[in-house]
């Protein structure tokens, strides 16, 4: 057996600073992505959006290859979100199960799109993660609005409430591939085959739906909310040139009145 771990290291990673630092041997890269052979049947892949899995290194192999990582991590975490799964090799043979895969040999590419699947769950943790506890904040305006008849948010609050939803989504499109082959699957059957049966068991297009319907229901709310502040705006903006105009027709009448 043949273990495969992937972390959240951080909010995201210089590809290019590791790709000129880093010592081991580069099987490929992007611009987003850092796939390396550390050693025999060693391998390690790293993300642009703070990801890092691998495959058949111990424990303090790992530790030893995050901290030559972390020196090029935007806000490197201290607890770290991860997902884990088993390999094993049996001749002429590929499946993907719950816990673990069986793959035919020992491929780079095939271990390379285990490696892929398995970060993408770890990122749709996470994601799933932030957009409850927006869902959560959401809901606590929208409780006060019904019990109160206003809202408890500044117009520049939500601006930033509405500019942190956008970044988010932003982020989820730019470094999820829930919905896109890998290039090397498209000539290769098994190598497509493994990577609908890791989509699969990994359950990443329910996810993804999930925390994308989430975004959608946070944007309405907000949407709302804005309608509801333009609304209140313009009331008193209307409140503001009558009360101008009743004085203006005093003045007037006054003047009047003393010549």
């Amino acid at each position: 057996m043949y273990s495969v771990v992937a972390y959240q290291v951080a909010r995201a990673i210089h590809i290019k600073n590791c790709k000129q630092e880093l010592p081991w041997q580069l099987l490929f890269q992007d611009s987003d992505e850092l796939y390396f052979k550390s050693s025999n049947h060693k391998f390690i892949y790293i993300f642009q959006s703070g990801m890092v899995s691998f495959f058949n290194l111990t424990t303090t192999e790992i530790d030893d290859a995050l901290n030559n990582i972390r020196k090029f991590c935007d806000h490197y975490f201290s607890e770290k979100l991860s997902e884990s799964l088993k390999i094993r090799v049996e001749p002429d043979t590929l499946k993907v199960q719950f816990d673990h895969v069986i793959l035919p040999e020992l491929d780079e590419e095939m271990i390379r799109l285990v490696l892929l699947n398995t970060s993408q769950s770890v990122a749709l943790s996470r994601y799933s993660e932030i957009t409850e506890e927006l869902i959560i904040e959401t809901n606590q305006h929208t409780l006060f609005l019904e019990k109160n008849g206003k809202l408890n948010i500044s117009g520049n609050q939500l601006k930033r409430f509405i500019g942190k939803i956008l970044n988010i989504k932003n982020k989820i499109s730019e470094n999820l591939y829930i919905f896109d082959a890998p290039e090397i699957t498209w000539e290769n059957a098994q190598l497509n085959k493994l990577d609908l049966g890791l989509k699969r068991v990994f359950d990443l297009k329910d996810r993804y739906r999930i925390i994308h319907d989430r975004i959608e229901i946070i944007k309405e709310n907000l949407e709302l909310f804005k309608d509801i502040m333009d609304h209140n705006e313009s009331s008193r903006l209307e409140w503001i040139i009558i009360i101008l105009i009743v004085i203006e027709v005093i003045d007037l009448f006054i003047t009047k009145i003393l010549t």
